[in-house]
Formats: structure tokens, C-alpha cells, sequence
């Protein structure tokens, strides 16, 4: 398998060419099917998003993890279990919204659905502690309550360098007009995400040298992140604008690290980009 690339390519048609249990962590940031948007018109979101599982099952390293973006349903109905263990949902918090409903109340979120192939194998906690929220005073007098002390949670402890974050994410804005990573304003919201929001996914369920396989590349801003992190990539793109956007942005990220990025042919005489 060579690492370290991106493909123009159908992201079903490259990622049946990985070998099984290679990926150790995949971030798929793909149709929602809730746009006009020619790469969101999917029949069957539920349907669509069952045989991705399976298929990023079977690349999956044991003990790897997928981050599945999606809307409030995108899973709903589908029997995902022999594939892949859902861990939690991530709720993506964004009241600053600017489209707000009319006929009913206004989504205010995006789902991340956190899998992993049996038990997870990584997570690294304290790369990814926020600030805690309670004062040191007023936790250590909680901790000290009969109930707490001598209780399942006595082992609970103030940590001085932060907290875990949880499964609801407002700290992490979206990208505005005015943000300096938004590269082209075509690509707000539906499609660019912001730098901390991978960075967060990549430290939580992987190690430097460890594989972050995109399928749905788009700007290239998790593999951008990756990269920077010291890990290893892999990504898929299919629209022509988007695959040169990122390998812009990730020829100037690994000429820092000393890789050379040059085109070659690959795949059904589809052109490739990788190291």
C-alpha cells in the first residue's frame, strides 16, 4: 500500500483497492444529503452510509476508529453492529447559525458519529483536555462529598491541565467570511472545516506514524492536519477543482517536513498525486 498519497479517483472504487486491516483511523466527512449540491444528492442517506461502514470496516485496523459526519438521522435505521462499534455521538454545536427556520427550529448542529473496529485501541485524552469549567475550590469540595468519596466516581480527580471534552463541541466554531484558513468562500460551512476541529479528531484516536485515511478529501484540511501532527496519509478525491486545492495546501505542509509530492498515473489511468 503507498502511503503518503492523495488519488483522483471514486472513492468506493479506491478504497476497495486498500488492504484489509491497513487504516488506523479514517475521518469521512462526506454527503449529508440535505443540499442541491450535485456530490449531496444521495436516494438513501441510511442506506448510503450502512455500506460505507462496511467497507471502511474491513480496512480498519483492529482497534481503529472512523469519524462518520452526518446529520440528526444519518445512521438512523441500520443495523451497523457487524461492522463497526459506535462509541458516541459528537454533537457539533453552532448557535451562531445564520439561516434560521421558519417551519420549525433551526438545525444548530452536525452530528460526528464515533466508531471503532471492537475495542478502541487509541485514545489520547490528555492531547485533547479543555479548560476546566468548575473552579479547583468548588471540585475539591465535591469530591470530598460522602456520596462522591466513598461512591463508583471516588476516583474522579481535578485535573490542573484541563478536561475531557466531552460529546458536545461549541468551543470549535465554523469557519466565517472573515476566517484566514477559509479558502474560497464557495466552500463555507458545506464543505471546508476548521484546522482545530480535525486536529482534535487526529490527536484523540491516533499516534504519530499511524495511517488517517480521508475518502471524501475535499480541501485537504484533515490530511493538512495530519500531516502537520506527524502522521501518515491517505486520501480520495473526485471533483478536479477540490483534489488541486489540496494538493496545494499539502505540497506546502510536507515541503516543511522534507517529502516531495509529484503527479504519476494510477488507477483506471486516473491521476494521482502522492509522495
Amino acid at each position: 500500500m503507498q502511503i503518503n498519497q492523495i488519488v483522483h479517483a471514486n472513492m468506493l472504487e479506491f478504497t476497495e483497492t486498500l488492504p484489509e486491516n491497513s487504516i488506523d483511523l479514517i475521518i469521512a466527512d462526506g454527503p449529508y444529503a440535505v443540499t442541491n449540491q450535485y456530490w449531496d444528492k444521495i436516494k438513501s442517506i441510511q442506506t448510503y452510509n450502512l455500506n460505507l461502514i462496511k467497507i471502511f470496516g474491513k480496512i480498519l485496523k483492529n482497534g481503529g476508529s472512523l469519524y462518520l459526519f452526518g446529520k440528526h438521522d444519518a445512521i438512523d435505521f441500520i443495523d451497523y453492529s457487524p461492522f463497526l462499534k459506535l462509541n458516541t455521538r459528537i454533537i457539533w454545536y453552532q448557535p451562531s447559525r445564520l439561516a434560521q427556520g421558519r417551519n420549525n427550529f433551526t438545525d444548530n448542529y452536525d452530528v460526528i458519529y464515533y466508531f471503532s473496529k471492537g475495542k478502541t485501541d487509541t485514545f489520547n485524552l490528555d492531547d485533547i483536555r479543555v479548560p476546566q469549567l468548575v473552579e479547583l475550590i468548588h471540585r475539591k469540595r465535591c469530591e470530598n462529598v460522602p456520596s462522591v468519596k466513598n461512591g463508583k466516581f471516588n476516583k474522579t480527580r481535578f485535573n490542573p491541565n484541563g478536561k475531557n471534552p466531552g460529546n458536545v463541541w461549541g468551543d470549535i466554531k465554523q469557519l466565517t467570511y472573515k476566517s484566514k484558513e477559509l479558502l474560497d468562500r464557495k466552500l463555507l460551512n458545506t464543505i471546508q472545516k476548521p484546522e482545530k476541529l480535525m486536529e482534535r479528531l487526529i490527536k484523540a484516536s491516533s499516534r504519530p506514524g499511524d495511517i488517517v485515511y480521508d475518502p471524501f478529501l475535499g480541501t485537504g484540511t484533515s490530511l493538512k492536519v495530519a500531516a502537520e501532527l506527524g502522521r501518515n496519509v491517505i486520501g480520495c478525491e473526485s471533483d478536479e477543482y477540490m483534489i488541486n486545492t489540496a494538493y496545494k495546501r499539502l505540497k506546502s505542509v510536507v515541503k516543511d517536513l522534507d517529502i516531495n509530492y509529484e503527479y504519476s498515473e494510477s488507477l483506471s489511468d486516473k491521476s494521482t498525486i502522492r509522495a
